[in-house]
């Protein structure tokens, strides 16, 4: 369970000394110290139920989201996350893993993201095809659809027969959002490949 540094201080009020009885519950593995001023009571807890704890508001989305659809074959560590008006990436390096955090546009952000539950914790993950605009979003601009499919096949190595079965319709819908070259791109080649 994640615990706040201010639950955790009112919890445990009536020791005189609130911050050794903390360190002292750490010392005993009782407690595990996530990022200053959030703990978490099982280490067993994977990183990807923390991530939008850790820094927010956040969904995990980019590789990690790619690689937990099988729209990419590595096996992604690092628990990647969209924010908006942050202005700057984050990085976070913790005993549940490490978590990096980078803007969306603001527009963007707040669609085709699922609420998830698991062991009465609560995430957010971008779609599959939310995730793939989130990822275009932030590389170079293409400048056409030979590029486009190197990148894609080549660079990201996505899977191309879970990559025909993304909803073009949702694409259409977030290429309107990203202001974006690479997103409008990747809508107008799946429309182009989806007519043929």
């Amino acid at each position: 369970m994640i615990i706040s540094n201010a639950i955790l201080k009112d919890n445990l009020k009536q020791y005189s000394n609130i911050n050794n009885k903390i360190s002292r519950e750490i010392r005993e593995g009782k407690l595990y110290k996530i990022v200053t001023g959030l703990y978490e009571t099982d280490p067993k807890t994977p990183g990807y139920l923390l991530a939008s704890s850790i820094y927010g508001p956040s969904y995990i989305s980019f590789e990690y989201a790619l690689s937990y659809y099988g729209l990419i074959p590595e096996r992604v560590t690092t628990i990647t996350s969209a924010t908006f008006d942050k202005k700057k990436k984050k990085e976070y390096n913790t005993d549940f893993g490490v978590f990096t955090y980078r803007d969306v546009p603001k527009s963007a952000y707040s669609e085709e993201i699922l609420l998830k539950e698991e062991n009465n914790y609560s995430y957010q993950i971008a779609t599959p095809e939310k995730a793939l605009c989130d990822k275009i979003y932030t590389l170079s601009p293409l400048s056409n659809y030979s590029n486009l499919e190197n990148m894609l096949f080549n660079d990201l190595r996505i899977d191309e027969e879970i990559f025909k079965t993304l909803d073009i319709n949702k694409i259409d819908k977030l290429s309107k959002l990203y202001h974006s070259t690479n997103v409008l791109l990747l809508a107008k080649y799946m429309r182009r490949n989806i007519n043929e």
